[in-house]
């Protein structure tokens, strides 16, 4: 599904150039979910938004099936998250002017992709049933992050793609958000690759990989 190679990429910055990436190669399988270890600094996050076409690479490529993001254009990496990558964030992002069942379904009418059927089992699945015409001011944190979370797997996305997505929830909280993501991920067959500095998290999922200095370890 994804397969990383050379990847590599730099920031100018008052002392010079800072090497963030230099040669990443990393493969995962379709249907595999994956964590990103490492120190702040090693690059996780970097490696991470240039899969999501979020910044673009120095070097290297990025092949998701047969599309090589690194070589895309901002517009043709943006239509790709559109409809085959999908984002959740430490910050929940939802639109405070749309109620639940909105949000939900918002990325999913952009890419001409809503499913009623499907919306209707990610409502039953995440427990937001009783929820869907509040505004996200009137939920709390993890119920905030369960809505995000549907609204990327509304999509039926090939790759999600997670930054510290627990990070603003309390550990209890955090841990019942994960373990529906995983459902999720096994329900809908998608591949996923989250950023965390939680080696608990981080053994939920099928394989653990560490950035050190801009390589893996």
């Amino acid at each position: 599904m994804l397969a990383i190679r050379g990847l590599a990429k730099s920031y100018d910055t008052p002392q010079g150039s800072l090497d963030v990436l230099r040669g990443v190669d990393l493969d995962v399988a379709a249907g595999q979910s994956l964590s990103l270890m490492g120190e702040s600094g090693s690059g996780k996050s970097t490696l991470l938004h240039l899969v999501a076409g979020l910044d673009s690479a120095d070097a290297g490529t990025i092949m998701l099936g047969d599309v090589d993001i690194a070589a895309l254009d901002d517009a043709a990496r943006a239509k790709l998250r559109r409809s085959r990558i999908g984002l959740v964030f430490q910050q929940f992002n939802l639109i405070p002017s749309l109620s639940v069942r909105a949000n939900m379904a918002f990325q999913a009418q952009l890419a001409g992709r809503l499913d009623a059927t499907w919306q209707d089992e990610l409502v039953e699945r995440l427990g937001l049933g009783d929820f869907l015409d509040r505004y996200p001011e009137q939920l709390s944190g993890g119920q905030q992050q369960r809505v995000a979370i549907g609204r990327t797997f509304a999509v039926r996305p090939d790759l999600i793609l997670a930054d510290e997505p627990t990070g603003n929830l309390d550990e209890e909280s955090g841990d019942a958000v994960m373990r529906l993501a995983l459902d999720l991920v096994a329900r809908s067959g998608a591949t996923f690759m989250m950023v965390t500095h939680s080696a608990r998290l981080a053994a939920m999922l099928d394989r653990q990989v560490t950035l050190v200095q801009g390589r893996l370890a």
